[in-house]
């Protein structure tokens, strides 16, 4: 009996294929030991695009396009105007076929969560296979995860309402993206406009937080601080109230001088700060932001790549918590960081010490637990590469120490019928504030150690001031804050029990979220300006057109993902949700097709070639608008897609700065400069492998 393995990428399938003692090779599959191992590259097989069922071009009246049963293609790229099949998706698919038709069954060991279950489910159907199938489902990559995993392979059909909500989803973003693009652009007369079911939202939270802090009025307001003393040792007390009139703090300050501070109250307690949780994909993209300026695509990358290499658990999880199971192997997993340069010496302490379990909760574990490292010790990593892997790290042994214990102090003191107050605060025990020391994590509002004074004591005023401020609209969004957004629904929520509580009804998922910001940039709908995302003309006219439409909706784009979770937990039919989103799907076709608009076009410019039509930038090519011309740039190129300022830059100048992330037919990672040749086909550029190009690598 022979058993074929598919895996989500050749350097997964490679792994497994070690284990299992598949040590032959074949082009693009191993075999050996009663194993055929293949693997795919991503989506292999797609839902049709719109020509597949009859309807070409951008027609009013086709609209909305609602297929009666969706049809699976192999992955295409475009060519010219046509749509063809990438050769390399043909091809691999023709190897996963022939490993299916020589084995009797299958273990499916894409990536254990609801896309990896669709590239195979699409593959799978595809191919009208009709093999019995088993899943590999782990939560790590390690040698012994494998192991184990192969020793409890589950039903494949256990997994079957995972697959029906992440086909849910694909037909969904396919119905709203198609017939809403199509849409706005018929309205907008000219160019062509990219909406999206989870996009769209996202571009309006965006915008409408840039115009809340654009069109803000501050209002200024006046405070007095007064300096004094107990014992030799200077502090400073702020007046509550905040005078909304200079004058008035002018005449309160006037009658301080000459007098002195009455302690009213003192007040000490002892303020215990827990743990925090566990890393999940979107709270280690947030603080990556926040604290490292890594975009969510970056960190997504990273994490994924020490996931590979075997050093953290499966990054795209949603949870922060972990099972009973998991948690025995923490004492393990701690102990490993004991040589580790930057927590060695932390982790003596936890060596004997009860580990706290405020993380662990089992029903609180969702497709896979928060984010761990693995018993296997990195040995070279690039700088970014250490940084994610020991926020992981440090997150870990933070979430098993113990509580923060702070001694908290609030004076209240009073002068001429004003009260002042000074809040301080002093460690006691530092507890999982320790992992990257004191001082770093110490907050903000927290002025240290304050003397000893009592009720009824008297303070000299050894000087006073009047600070006058300005009310501050609510800073632009970050990707950290925008994450937080989208994971909340828009809604601004702090409280680390009421975010856990509202995931399901955030919009994208922790593993799609860094990808939807991404298209928002490659659309030239935002920029980055420092750590802000700012939108751009174009963005901007988008959102204007479509801000109080449905397709703008954050609540209700919100709400669907909570249905996808409870189609998931098969609490609810897809075929209810489909007919939502076709409802839906008519009533923003209609209500786009009846919108006037002009859109700024600001990506158009000259045509190079011809040098008198205008070029103009779509979603998935560029083209001069005049058909006789025939200039034409893919915005994909060797899997890379372009951005909408590389491929101006390639149309303006006529190459493009050096690019990296193309892939080879190989899937080879390389570098280039794309750039027209004599008859303005755009051609790769290698620059000269200089010491100055390397170090960009």
């Amino acid at each position: 009996m022979k058993t074929a393995i598919i895996a989500e990428k050749p350097s997964v399938a490679r792994e497994i294929a070690a284990i299992v003692g598949a040590s032959s090779k074949e082009d693009g599959f191993m075999y050996g030991n009663g194993y055929m191992v293949t693997y795919a590259f991503g989506h292999l097989v797609q839902l049709a695009l719109p020509e597949d069922y009859g309807f070409a071009g951008f027609v009013r009246e086709n609209l909305p396009i609602i297929p009666e049963t969706f049809v699976l293609k192999p992955r295409q790229i475009r060519e010219g105007k046509e749509y063809k099949p990438d050769i390399g998706a043909l091809k691999q698919l023709k190897v996963i076929k022939h490993v299916f038709d020589s084995c009797d069954k299958i273990i499916v060991a894409t990536d254990a969560g609801r896309e990896g279950e669709l590239i195979f489910r699409y593959i799978y159907n595809h191919l009208n296979c009709k093999k019995p199938f088993e899943r590999l489902w782990i939560s790590s990559l390690t040698d012994k995860a494998i192991k184990d995993g192969l020793q409890n392979l589950k039903d494949g059909n256990e997994y079957d309402k995972l697959y029906f909500a992440a086909k849910a989803r694909s037909e969904a973003d396919w119905l709203v993206g198609i017939n809403a693009s199509q849409a706005l652009s018929i309205a907008a007369g000219s160019g062509v406009f990219s909406l999206g079911r989870v996009q769209t939202p996202t571009l309006a939270m965006i915008c409408r937080r840039f115009l809340e802090n654009k069109n803000f009025t501050p209002v200024a307001f006046w405070q007095i601080r007064v300096q004094t003393e107990k014992a030799g040792i200077p502090f400073a007390v702020i007046s509550r109230e905040k005078y909304d009139r200079k004058d008035t703090a002018n005449a309160v300050f006037q009658k301080l001088q000459g007098n002195s501070l009455q302690v009213q109250s003192v007040e000490k307690k002892e303020v215990n700060q827990e743990p925090p949780l566990l890393y999940d994909l979107t709270t280690l993209q947030k603080e990556a932001n926040s604290k490292r300026g890594f975009s969510a695509d970056k960190t997504l990358s990273i994490a994924q790549k020490l996931y590979e290499a075997k050093l953290i658990s499966y990054p795209r999880t949603g949870s922060r918590y972990i099972s009973a199971d998991v948690f025995d192997e923490m004492p393990d997993l701690i102990h490993s960081l004991k040589e580790h340069s930057r927590f060695g010496v932390y982790t003596q302490s936890l060596e004997d010490a009860a580990l706290n379990v405020r993380c662990v909760d089992d029903k609180k574990v969702t497709d896979h637990h928060a984010l761990l490292i693995t018993e296997n010790m990195p040995k070279e990593l690039s700088a970014d590469e250490q940084t994610i892997y020991e926020m992981v790290a440090g997150r870990m042994l933070e979430a098993f120490s113990k509580k923060c214990v702070k001694n908290a102090t609030t004076i209240v003191c009073i002068c001429a019928d004003t009260l002042f107050e000074v809040k301080g605060a002093v460690i006691k025990q530092a507890g999982w504030r320790a992992v990257f020391g004191e001082k770093e994590e110490t907050a903000e509002d927290e002025t240290g150690s304050l003397p000893e004074v009592g009720k009824g004591d008297s303070l000299p005023i050894i000087q006073s001031e009047i600070l006058e401020k300005q009310t501050k609209p609510k800073p632009l969004h970050s990707e950290a804050s925008l994450l937080a957004a989208m994971e909340s629904a828009g809604k601004e929520v702090e409280n680390e029990a009421e975010c856990e509580a509202m995931k399901e009804s955030g919009i994208g998922t922790p593993a799609t979220r860094a990808a939807i910001i991404e298209t928002l940039f490659s659309r030239n709908y935002i920029v980055r300006e420092k750590k802000s995302l700012v939108p751009t003309e174009k963005g901007l006219s988008v959102y204007e057109t479509v801000k109080d439409k449905r397709i703008a909706d954050v609540a209700l784009t919100g709400s669907w993902e909570n249905t996808l979770a409870q189609i998931e937990r098969g609490e609810m039919q897809p075929i209810t949700f489909k007919k939502t989103i076709e409802i839906y799907t008519e009533q923003i076709t209609a209500e786009l097709l009846n919108t006037k608009t002009e859109i700024a076009d600001s990506n158009a410019c000259i045509c190079p070639k011809c040098k008198i039509a205008k070029v103009r930038i779509y979603p998935k090519v560029a083209k001069c608008s005049d058909q006789n011309c025939g200039l034409v740039a893919f915005r994909t190129v060797s899997e890379k897609e372009l951005s909408d300022k590389q491929i101006l830059e390639l149309l303006t100048k006529g190459k493009t700065a050096v690019i990296n992330g193309f892939k080879s037919k190989a899937g080879k990672v390389f570098s280039a400069i794309l750039k027209f040749d004599e008859n303005y086909k755009v051609v790769f550029d290698f620059p000269e492998k200089t010491n100055t190009f390397r170090k960009k690598q």
